[in-house]
């Protein structure tokens, strides 16, 4: 099944599910901030995402701007930047959809994205 790891009070999060609703795509949501990706889903997505793992991030958060990463990223190993993204869900772009069954993901709501992969 198809997992939506998003935020409530984030409007782009609610956005992608109405999206998905509206579409009748089922699936399980879970909050980012108290269940992060693990790191296997976040490989998964790095993968996807032609390996930038700044692509995972969400670099207009609080988060990223007070732990300076917007200089230390760029530094890090891929395992560090994934153990501290597993860590801490506020830092990883959202939604954060995933159905590694499936090799399906998304990291943040492009509307024309999610119809090629999703719609039906």
């Amino acid at each position: 099944m198809l997992k939506v790891y998003a935020y409530s009070g984030c409007s782009t999060c609610k956005n992608a599910m109405k999206w998905l609703k509206g579409h009748g795509v089922a699936f399980e949501e879970l909050a980012i901030r108290e269940t992060p990706p693990s790191v296997a889903e976040l490989k998964g997505a790095l993968e996807a995402c032609g390996g930038e793992v700044r692509r995972l991030f969400n670099v207009s958060g609080m988060d990223y701007r007070s732990l300076g990463l917007k200089d230390t990223l760029p530094g890090m190993s891929e395992g560090e930047a994934l153990g501290l993204l597993a860590g801490n869900g506020n830092l990883v772009k959202r939604p954060f959809v995933v159905d590694a069954g499936r090799r399906v993901f998304l990291v943040g709501f492009k509307e024309g994205e999610w119809e090629k992969v999703l719609g039906k």
